[in-house]
């Protein structure tokens, strides 16, 4: 869906693949060139640029069809135009529509994963924008990106070099298990906040809690959704 809403977005604003690199900051306008022909997604925080520069939200840009957005707000007006045994046999379909969707699981095709990048479970990963693969069996819960744990700090519940999926957010609740960025290092944390204090703290009684209140470099960059149990 990235690849396809990537090539729908640009050529919206007139823009060719060069022009786009050039506007990210690429130096070169192979990365755009592969990003659109699906060869990969880009990391998260390349992701989010996309989206700013589109202003669009991050995670439509990654599961929604962009191209039929424009035309939601077509549905209620015309659907005021039919007649009510019309408007009836519309809900009804649409309703029937909806009974068939899978709720809030995905399946991927390929059965290849791909695995964006390394998130500590100790003293912070080094946002590198590395990748990998991986196969899988079976269905996922419904995620934005995986990535993979280094680490021990996050047991019992996670384990060292295990991929967890993730959903894009960057705001999350307390004592969920989020993926914050945190001077230019990565980690997967349980968040610990009240109105005077916000923490990142292991699950490993043995690692410290990371205190991020007032650290302008701490974002969160999503709350984990599930893990790969292949």
């Amino acid at each position: 869906m990235f690849a396809q809403n990537l090539r729908y977005l640009r050529k919206q604003h007139h823009l060719n693949q060069t022009e786009l690199a050039h506007q990210l900051g690429r130096k070169s306008v192979a990365s755009v060139s592969e990003w659109e022909s699906g060869k990969y997604t880009p990391k998260l925080p390349i992701v989010e640029k996309i989206a700013n520069l589109f202003e669009v939200n991050a995670s439509d840009l990654l599961q929604r069809d962009l191209s039929q957005l424009d035309h939601q707000t077509d549905i209620v007006p015309l659907y005021e135009q039919l007649t009510p045994t019309h408007q009836q046999r519309v809900y009804a379909y649409a309703q029937r529509l909806k009974d068939e969707q899978v709720d809030n699981v995905v399946q991927l095709p390929s059965k290849i994963l791909q695995i964006d990048g390394v998130v500590s479970a100790g003293t912070g990963e080094e946002l590198v924008d590395e990748r990998d693969e991986m196969d899988y069996q079976g269905k996922l819960s419904q995620f934005d990106y995986a990535v993979k744990i280094n680490g021990d700090s996050m047991e019992p519940q996670f384990h060292d070099q295990q991929i967890v999926l993730v959903k894009a957010t960057t705001d999350a609740d307390n004592g969920q298990i989020v993926i914050a960025y945190v001077d230019g290092r990565s980690y997967i944390k349980q968040l610990k906040k009240t109105d005077q204090h916000c923490r990142l703290a292991s699950l490993n009684p043995k690692y410290a809690p990371i205190d991020v209140q007032g650290n302008e470099s701490f974002a969160i960059k999503g709350v984990v959704t599930g893990i790969l149990d292949n």
